[in-house]
């Protein structure tokens, strides 16, 4: 694992979805995750929807964090607030890696409207648009 990508968000294991930050320039951030045996969301050898939503978001703050760091500013925590045109073709079986894209498409106030996509390859096996809500105060960054 990338330890350089425990530095972008606050997550960690076993909530901890990426294995690598392979981009994150401008408002494109990619990342890899290893679908191993140990993770939380397996289930009958597949990773599950909950999963690939949770490593769609954990991509997008892995960029906002690189971006945070990169700029010398403290690092926000983002939550989800919504979900919306999930699309899941298939789940990732035990074995294979994922290639995760967050695009940041727009901000108002403190939500991030961000479309995501997951791949097998060359395959995409799910995308969606999520709002974030972004804590602009990082004293509440602070569990």
């Amino acid at each position: 694992m990338n330890s350089a990508a425990l530095d972008y968000i606050p997550q960690r294991a076993p909530f901890f979805l990426i294995d690598d930050v392979i981009y994150a320039e401008g408002d494109i951030t990619r990342t890899t995750l290893a679908i191993k045996e140990d993770n939380l969301f397996i289930v009958d050898g597949h990773f599950t929807e909950p999963g690939l939503i949770e490593n769609m978001a954990q991509t997008a703050g892995a960029g906002t964090g690189y971006r945070a760091i990169k700029g010398n500013k403290p690092k926000p925590m983002g939550y989800i607030a919504a979900l919306k045109n999930i699309n899941i073709y298939s789940l990732p079986a035990l074995g294979d890696t994922i290639t995760t894209e967050a695009v940041f498409l727009q901000a108002l106030l403190n939500f991030h409207l961000v479309k995501g996509k997951v791949m097998v390859g060359d395959q995409e096996i799910a995308n969606c648009e999520f709002k974030i809500f972004v804590t602009p105060d990082p004293q509440l960054n602070k569990a």
